[in-house]
């Protein structure tokens, strides 16, 4: 646990606040020296731009969360560093889950012979994670049944020929008001992002899978928090439906993604 004093945490508040999220270090006892040192040494670390992070944090190997209950459905979930708790959602609603490493390919994605395929979550830019975004193509153009968190929702940005951006502070935290545009519910929400889709707001994109809108905003800063698409069974959301221990309001869209594979099967 790391604790801090003798600092002026207003000042150091009204600096973020103009200069945005950046590094830092905390350097106690023997590690304290001399302070452009100390310096050089945060100005080292890496940045998030550019910083392909994924891979790292993703299963090696394959392995299956069996349903609770009945079978309904099989869903392969590409682990971009998944939380243990997303395939435990779906498994509670009879769904089989496949949770596969970042690197898998569309054959290996259709080789557990998926009903829907999920993204995850996960760290690092968006900009770097070329491989994922074609394999949400592919799953487009076969007419899956798809759903993306937080990275996933990012890499179906992309996919669609969305650009992305980092945020100037990031989303953090538990409480965080997001409006569902389609039913005007606000949704109190987990974040964890520090980048987002640029897609507009205010119309209804054309793409090379068809019409897509932006489902979902956050009310503190517009920006955009769901990608639906209007001809094919795909969408999206940047922030956590599968939140423990909460808050829970967004958990109904496990519910959609499990409505999408029984209209596909249908």
């Amino acid at each position: 646990v790391v604790g801090i004093s003798g600092v002026d945490t207003r000042a150091l508040t009204r600096h973020l606040r103009e200069q945005g999220a950046m590094r830092v270090g905390i350097f106690s006892g023997g590690a304290v020296g001399d302070e452009a040192a100390l310096l050089a040494r945060v100005r080292r670390a890496p940045r998030m731009e550019g910083a392909d992070l994924s891979a790292e944090v993703a299963t090696r190997e394959a392995y299956v969360v069996p349903a609770v209950g009945e079978k309904r459905f099989t869903v392969a979930a590409v682990d971009l560093g998944i939380k243990g708790m997303t395939p435990r959602r779906m498994a509670e609603r009879g769904v089989e889950v496949h949770v596969l490493p970042a690197a898998a390919t569309l054959e290996e994605v259709y080789a557990v012979g998926p009903d829907g395929v999920f993204f995850s979550n996960g760290p690092g830019d968006p900009a770097t994670a070329d491989h994922p975004v074609s394999v949400v193509r592919g799953v487009l153009e076969r007419g899956t049944p798809l759903f993306g968190i937080c990275f996933g929702n990012q890499i179906l940005g992309r996919a669609l020929g969305f650009g992305t951006y980092k945020l100037k502070y990031g989303h953090r935290g538990i409480n965080q008001p997001v409006r569902d545009r389609a039913t005007g519910r606000v949704e109190v929400t987990a974040h964890n992002h520090g980048f987002a889709v640029d897609a507009p707001t205010d119309r209804v994109c054309d793409t090379p899978f068809g019409r897509v809108e932006v489902s979902h905003v956050c009310l503190n800063d517009n920006v955009v928090e769901g990608l639906r698409l209007l001809d094919r069974p795909a969408f999206s959301v940047q922030y956590h439906p599968e939140a423990a221990a909460g808050p829970h309001d967004a958990a109904y869209l496990f519910d959609r993604f499990v409505s999408l594979m029984e209209g596909q099967r249908a």
